[in-house]
């Protein structure tokens, strides 16, 4: 039997080695991920596996798919739920761009914190809300389902497989290796002629829905690793000739702790397609859709750690308004905005309830009396040398973020009508497409937490539960 997990690591490893043969670019900013990682790892020591083991950096990755209808995002989930990835999180990409990108999306990944440990592989996907006027006018929409409705993103085979590895956690090797295979195909890039004057039409409204609706296939829009010291990296790709987005997006570059997730990618690159013109020849030509992204991950944090992000995100805006500054200077003004709001250490941070740790007893008691009994409160068992903090690993997404990647790799802005009222279409509408329940990451984190403090309690056998800060 091949288990979910296994499945999972299979799969990652395969749409790595398909994507790198599709983008090669794609293969130099691995490398460059693993050079700078080693050196990080030689300059650190220990405390550069802090927030997960070089084994787990090293075979990290998301990758990122777009579909079209409620229908293929069924789908999606079936094919993911047979190797142990679940639906994390609600990103409604409409609100958080500011060009036209017509998307609500969700994260695929594992949930429980062995799963994480073993393979943390992740699916950011996003689907179109072809519903929203602001966008899509009744005609297009019409238009847009019919076309979308006539294709077929997943073979039934692959999902007979992907079903039965649900329900019974796995497959044998022979239907294991058919279902890796159905798989990666599934999100290869299309080789089918794309209608020159349907995806011009699309692109008008935005250029992601000319990606999702366009074209006769779904395929991976970017795999990403992970990578410890993302300013490097960003540095030795740029002087490798290629060229990267102008800015990382996230958090800035400063001196406390990691929070929360950066972000930057090498453009977008022209990628030859075949397209079909409107008198029925067939021609070569290329499209920039497909970039290369990379990610720095840092703490999850907690709903009040959450919101002192996004405050201090609004307040380098008004800072910035009206001005056009680089990307450092941008960096500075929101470092010293952190510098001055933002704990340094980790410890201030469990203080103050801002991001999650587990706990851990220490296995002796440094710092206690001869004899003491344990306090039962975690400020006191942290003082006193009883248990250690170590970070639980952000494992989401920044709308804003991930907005900002896709905006910044557009071929255009697109057009959006803010006249007309937008269709709504949120957390539990998108659960109802997926027929199976969205998980909210802040539960997640705060499980792992507690679960952990269950164990140190156990361990020192004390009565009550532990209190938190």
């Amino acid at each position: 039997m091949v288990d979910s997990t296994a499945l999972r690591a299979a799969f990652a490893r395969r749409l790595s080695a398909m994507y790198g043969t599709e983008v090669p670019a794609y293969n130099t900013l691995v490398d460059v991920a693993q050079e700078v990682n080693r050196d990080v790892l030689e300059r650190m020591g220990a405390d550069a596996e802090r927030l997960g083991s070089i084994d787990r950096v090293t075979a990290e990755r998301h990758g990122a798919i777009r579909v079209g209808t409620p229908a293929e995002m069924a789908q999606v989930a079936r094919v993911f739920g047979a190797m142990g990835m679940y639906p994390v999180g609600y990103y409604d990409l409409r609100e958080a761009a500011a060009s036209s990108v017509p998307v609500v999306s969700t994260a695929f990944r594992p949930v429980d914190e062995a799963e994480l440990a073993a393979n943390p592989f992740r699916v950011f996907t996003s689907m179109l809300v072809t519903g929203d006027r602001r966008f899509f006018d009744e005609d297009l929409e019409r238009r847009l389902g019919e076309f979308l409705g006539a294709r077929r993103l997943f073979p039934p085979r692959l999902l007979e497989l992907a079903d039965r590895a649900e329900a019974e956690g796995g497959l044998d090797d022979q239907a294991a290796e058919e279902f890796l295979t159905l798989a990666t195909a599934a999100f290869e890039l299309s080789r089918e002629p794309v209608s020159r004057s349907w995806y011009a039409e699309l692109e008008r409204v935005s250029s992601v829905a000319a990606d999702i609706g366009g074209v006769p296939s779904t395929h991976v829009n970017h795999l990403t690793p992970r990578v410890l010291d993302i300013d490097a990296l960003y540095a030795r790709m740029s002087e490798r000739g290629i060229t990267m987005i102008d800015a990382i997006q996230g958090p800035p570059r400063w001196n406390g702790p990691d929070l929360l997730l950066r972000q930057t990618s090498f453009r977008a690159l022209a990628e030859p397609r075949v397209f079909r013109e409107d008198d029925g020849r067939v021609v070569e030509d290329d499209l920039r859709v497909r970039f290369g992204e990379v990610e720095a991950r840092g703490i999850a944090v907690t709903p009040a750690g959450r919101a002192l992000y996004d405050e201090l995100s609004a307040e380098l805006d008004a800072a910035l308004a009206g001005r056009r500054v680089t990307a450092e200077e941008r960096n500075a003004v929101a470092a010293k905005l952190w510098e001055g709001r933002v704990p340094s250490t980790e410890a201030e941070l469990v203080a103050g309830d801002l991001a999650y740790f587990t706990f851990h007893t220490t296995g002796h008691t440094t710092g206690a009396r001869p004899g003491s009994t344990p306090p039962a409160d975690l400020a006191g068992l942290l003082a006193e040398g009883w248990v250690t903090a170590r970070p639980i690993v952000y494992e989401d997404f920044l709308p804003r973020s991930a907005a900002g990647i896709f905006q910044s790799n557009l071929t255009s802005d697109g057009s959006k009508d803010v006249t007309r009222d937008g269709a709504e279409f949120g957390a539990e509408a998108l659960a109802g497409v997926l027929g199976r329940p969205l998980h909210d990451p802040y539960e997640l984190y705060a499980s792992i937490r507690a679960a952990s403090l269950t164990r140190v309690r156990d361990e020192l056998g004390l009565d009550l539960a532990i209190a938190l800060p």
